[in-house]
Parts: structure tokens; sequence; C-alpha cells
């Protein structure tokens, strides 16, 4: 007797709708391919960006993991893609419009992080014109994690100092220890602990999310029980630091010297976050839904009757709206690009304990003060005047100690004592006439300065540096000194900064 029973693979399935198929997912996987070539060139800023970030940040070191484990993600779901065939769609094509919008609008407000989610919803839209939202949807989960690869949240490190702070003085209340609490600054009797940039817990939150996320997709299947996961991943970490912070001061209290745990800070931090990642993981075992193969989450659907050769058209489609974007920002920068800020060096007002120099310096007894000013063309993008302001400002070291200095009238001053050399540095912008940070209002009125035209009145940066003449590091005195000094200035160079701001 012969058996009756047919094989399973394409039983049912004609040899010409298969090779129809077949056909169909090379052409698609072509576009696809073609059309990620085009989207590399229109946004190879962004990406060449993102790596710097990779490469120079510790809270971002793990962007070079990003992409092999959305591919491992990738690979793991391959099994639902068996029945699918690529059904490209005009409509989806039509998800390059908002996308460019966004990119265009974080260009004029000079926002990297949204000029990258930018590039990723290009991307997300050139996948889903070429291939259908049905491969889009199976593959959901690599596709979403490529998030990760942008730098995001460095804006939420000063919440994260004072909030690390508060934590740690509501700690010392409970305990009882003789503390003092200065804005960043933690001064118990054993010594001084500062909250720097890098204790904030940035770089931990970060880690923390991406591998939740990948736990989230690798373990569980349920969306609520994925919500759960990432709603830890952000919470868990922001409250350990707390903990970690307040247990080193503790740590120093009870060992009588502050600097003894500063030394050794980062090492006990990381020992402390990997204990309570473990015990996370350890947390969500009980509830794992990765045994067995998932069932799939799309039906084949109806074949889509449109020819293959098409997603190279929707390929172009998706991907002409942020070209148009990228031309119209080109066009607007073009007489900006060329511009730099001119400097000129500023004449200080001496407070009553300092001497003036001939070149406008001063000698504050033994510590030398000098400022310069930094005037913007009119028509820059903000993005430059933060990006001199980070130059200046931002910590390269665990070691570096960031802090605000207010000034008589409103608005502060952000100074930085860096590790590797002595020394103070204090920056602070204006903008019509107004001290400015770096937020969306004022890059949104910088952007509409720009495209009125060129008038006189632009940013302007004033840098304040303090050098002590004996070389030695003196922290604390500059910071006194540091805070007379622009105390003093208000009629000077604050009113000077303030005027030359001003669009006429």
């Amino acid at each position: 007797m012969t058996d009756q029973r047919r094989p399973v693979a394409t039983a049912d399935v004609p040899a010409s709708a298969s090779a129809a198929a077949g056909a169909g997912w090379r052409l698609s996987l072509l576009a696809l391919a073609a059309g990620l070539v085009g989207w590399a060139a229109l946004f190879a800023e962004e990406a060449a960006h993102a790596v710097g970030i990779w490469a120079s940040s510790a809270a971002y070191n793990h962007g070079w993991l990003i992409l092999p484990i959305a591919l491992w993600l990738a690979w793991e779901r391959r099994h639902r893609l068996a029945a699918l065939v690529p059904a490209p769609s005009v409509a989806l094509a039509a998800l390059g419009l908002p996308a460019a919008a966004l990119w265009f609008l974080s260009e004029r407000l000079g926002v990297m992080e949204g000029r990258q989610f930018a590039a990723l919803g290009v991307l997300y839209a050139l996948v889903l014109a070429t291939l259908g939202w049905r491969i889009g949807l199976a593959m959901a989960a690599p596709l979403l994690y490529l998030v990760f690869l942008v730098p995001f949240g460095a804006f939420t490190v000063p919440a994260l100092q004072s909030l690390t702070a508060r934590m740690v003085d509501i700690g010392l209340d409970w305990t009882g220890i003789p503390h003092y609490v200065d804005d960043l600054l933690i001064e118990i009797p054993e010594g001084t602990f500062y909250v720097a940039e890098a204790c904030a817990g940035l770089r931990f939150i970060i880690a923390t999310l991406a591998f939740g996320a990948l736990y989230a997709f690798a373990m569980f299947r349920s969306p609520w029980r994925r919500m759960v996961v990432m709603v830890l991943a952000l919470v868990v970490p922001i409250l350990a630091n707390g903990m970690r912070a307040f247990g080193l001061v503790v740590l120093g209290h009870l060992e009588g010297s502050a600097a003894a745990v500063e030394a050794d800070h980062v090492i006990y931090g990381w020992g402390f976050f990997s204990v309570v990642l473990l015990l996370l993981i350890a947390a969500g075992l009980p509830f794992r839904e990765d045994r067995g193969r998932p069932p799939p989450l799309t039906r084949p659907g109806p074949a889509a009757n449109r020819p293959a050769a098409l997603a190279f058209a929707l390929a172009l489609l998706a991907l002409a709206p942020p070209a148009g974007a990228a031309a119209a920002a080109a066009r607007l920068d073009a007489g900006a690009a060329a511009l730099v800020p001119q400097e000129r060096a500023l004449r200080l007002t001496p407070p009553e304990f300092c001497t003036p120099l001939p070149d406008g310096a001063l000698d504050c007894e033994g510590i030398h003060a000098a400022a310069r000013m930094l005037l913007f063309p009119p028509v820059v993008n903000w993005d430059q005047v933060a990006a001199a302001r980070r130059a200046l400002t931002l910590s390269a070291s665990d070691q570096d100690v960031t802090f605000d200095v207010p000034i008589p009238g409103g608005g502060a001053f952000r100074a930085r004592q860096p590790a590797s050399q002595p020394g103070t540095v204090a920056v602070a912008a204006w903008l019509d006439g107004r001290m400015a940070g770096d937020g969306l209002r004022t890059r949104a009125r910088q952007a509409l300065h720009a495209l009125r035209g060129d008038h006189p009145g632009g940013p302007v940066l004033v840098v304040l540096e303090l050098r002590n003449d004996s070389g030695a590091r003196d922290g604390q005195r500059e910071r006194g000194v540091l805070q007379r000094v622009l105390a003093a200035q208000r009629a000077g160079v604050l009113a000077e900064a303030a005027a030359l701001s001003v669009r006429r």
C-alpha cells in the first residue's frame, strides 16, 4: 500500500504561486536595500553624531550592541515570515511626510535627538512601504528596539542630579547624621560630597532601559507584562541611584573620610547596580512566557494584487519628503553656515577685593579672572550656541564638578571645574535681552529670528574663566570668587550682553 498522506510543505500551493511569492520577496528586499542606501546618505550626519556619542560617553557605550541585538531578535522571529508575502503600500509610504516634518522642525530648533528620531521614523516608513504592515508587525520587536540607537535622555541630567541630592538629604534627615546641603553639594563632618553629572544615574538608567526592552521582548509575550518590565526598568534605577548616593555618604560618615569613599565611588556604584539588575531579572523569571514557539501574530491574508516592482517606486516615495526637507534646510543655512561668532575681550568691573589689570582682567588675591564674549550671527541655528556652551561646560570626567551660579536679577551661569586641570570656567547665554538656556522656547525664538532674516542683534555667550596664579587647585575658593565677581558685573558685562542680544 502507498502512503496517501501528502507532504506538509507547499502541498496546496501551486508552483507558479510559490515562484511569484519568491520573486516578490526578492524584488521587495532589493527595493528595501536600495532605499536603505539612500536613507544612509540622507542621514549620514545624524548617524555620525550618534556613533560619536557611543564612543565618547559612558552612558551610551551600549549603542554598539543595539543593532546586533535587533538582528538577533529578528532572527528569533524569522518563522513568522513563512506564510507572509510583501505587500508594498502607497499609504504607508506617506508616513515619510510626518517624519520629514519632524526632522525639519528639529533641524530648525537645533535638537539632534529629534533629527535622529525623525530619521528612525523615515526608516520605519521605508520598511513598511516596501514590505507591508503585516511584515512590519511580525518584526515589530527588532524594529522598536532600534530606538536605543538614538542617544537620548541627556537633558534629564540636571533634574536627576537634583533628585539624587534631595533623596540623600531625606535619608540623612532620617538617620540623624549632621549635614548641610547646598544645591548639589552635600557636607557632613567627615567631608564634602558633590552630586556630579556622572552621579545622576543616567548611564545606568539608559542601560537598564535597553536591557529591560531586550528582557521584555525575549521573555514575555503579553503587552501588559512587557509594559510592567519597562516601567520597572525606569523607576528602579532612579530609586537605586538615590540609595547608592545615600549609602556612599553614610559610608563616608562611618569610615571618617569622604575623600576615601569618593575615590572608589564608581566601583561601589556599579557593584550596587549589578546587584539591583540581577534582582530585577530574578523577579521576572517566575512570570516568563518564552517556553515554546509563539503562535503567528498575523494571518497571511489575501495576496497583494500589486506588481512587486512597485516597491522601488514606494522606496523613492518614502524618501522624497525627507530629501526635500534636507534641501530646504540646507538652503536656509547656506548663508549662516560660513559665519562664525565674533570674539571680544571684556573689561570686568572689580569687586572690592579685586585689582583691575590693564587688559581688563582682575587679580582677586591670587586668582586671575578674565572674561570674553562670543557674538553669534543673527541667523545662526541655536544648536551652534548650545554646542559652544557644551564645549566649555560639559563634564568630560566623573571627577569634574559642575554647578550653577545665580546672578542678581535672575538667571545663572553654568560653571565647571575640570578634574584634568585647575581652574573654573562659567558660561551664560543671552537672547532678546534675557538670559537663555537651551530649552525648546529659546530654540524656537531663535529659529523664528533666523527665518525673518539678518537683523542687528543675535545670541550672545559670555565666558568667565578663573585661574589660580599659584597653579594649585582650590575649587571652593574659586567658587566664592566667581560668585562675587559675577555679582559685580550687573551694570557692566551683563548689561552689555543683554543689550547686544536685542534684535532691532
